[in-house]
């Protein structure tokens, strides 16, 4: 299945390339993560547009927006921009969000300075504070690499890696049912559209930018700390968002890592919807953020919910 070609808006002065699925009056915005893309969502925005609009935009650097190829253009100040430019040339006056990973540190830096434009709120395998400094290496080495002989070198080099390299589980059946081939040219699709300067700047803003930990206390809107019970890095993350953003829902993703959208979509699906449905006042729960109870538990078992009063302890029944 290829990406339907992306719709193109002049923002900030880039292009910012998008896709919008289905319609509704309020808006479902998805925003990918580092070294992502719009592709990221490709086989759940047909299942999301099915229930209302949905827009997957590509990141300054990403995908198939412009690469303006200078370090002050890609800080998260600026992502954050060029996302609430592009809701509004959208005339999308109030939204559900959801950012993974580095889109998550977005979709904070977001709704903390637009939150009237926020009315939900999904944090999905991300965090509020810098991830460990312990990954700088990596990252520098990696930027000297995209920088010197580009990001095709780099693809090369991980893939190169990736036999002698532990991989979660999840990740390796996700790229057993994806097929090898499919998910290698899906990964050097993304990382070759992928603007060098982009990788070695937002990589090190990983590690070192300050964070919005403190300021997690003013978020109001109804949230839900989505995270893959593998992605080990995430998982105390997760937790202080839980704990830290009153009367959010923490939703662990069983048979998932960093990308539980792919590695247990229907799981995945099943955690969006309920929040959707908790947000929008729909399957007869009230979009209240006043409650704090444990939440209901998914048929499946695949999907365990906490309230935030819970986050710390077992899954709530």
């Amino acid at each position: 299945m290829r990406a339907p070609r992306a719709e193109r808006l002049r923002i900030g002065g880039i292009e910012m390339a998008y896709e919008v699925h289905g319609a509704g009056d309020r808006a479902f915005v998805l925003v990918h993560g580092f070294t992502g893309s719009r592709d990221d969502w490709r086989e759940m925005l047909p299942r999301l547009g099915a229930r209302g609009r949905t827009i997957a935009p590509d990141l300054r650097g990403h995908g198939d927006s412009s690469n303006p190829g200078t370090a002050s253009g890609y800080t998260f100040e600026r992502l954050t921009e060029d996302l609430l430019a592009l809701l509004d040339a959208l005339e999308v006056s109030r939204c559900d969000l959801l950012g993974h990973s580095m889109g998550g540190m977005l979709a904070l830096r977001a709704v903390l300075a637009q939150p009237e434009r926020v009315a939900s709120l999904v944090l999905m395998d991300t965090a509020a504070e810098p991830i460990s400094r312990a990954a700088r290496p990596f990252f520098e080495a990696s930027a000297k690499l995209a920088r010197e002989s580009g990001m095709e070198a780099l693809f090369e080099a991980g893939r190169k890696a990736a036999p002698h390299t532990p991989r979660p589980p999840a990740v390796v059946r996700c790229v057993e049912r994806m097929g090898e081939d499919a998910y290698w040219a899906r990964l050097r699709a993304k990382l070759v559209a992928m603007d060098p300067v982009a990788f070695a700047t937002l990589g090190l803003g990983l590690v070192e930018d300050r964070g919005v930990l403190e300021r997690l206390g003013e978020i109001r809107c109804p949230t839900t700390v989505v995270v893959g019970a593998q992605d080990a890095p995430f998982r105390r993350p997760a937790e202080v968002l839980a704990e830290r953003v009153s009367g959010s829902r923490l939703v662990v993703i069983e048979d998932a890592a960093h990308s539980p959208q792919l590695e247990n979509p229907d799981a995945w699906l099943e955690a969006i919807s309920a929040h959707l449905d908790r947000a929008r006042g729909e399957g007869g729960e009230r979009p209240d953020r006043a409650s704090t109870g444990p939440s209901t538990e998914v048929p499946s078992g695949a999907v365990h919910r906490r309230s935030a009063r819970d986050s710390t302890g077992g899954t709530a029944s």
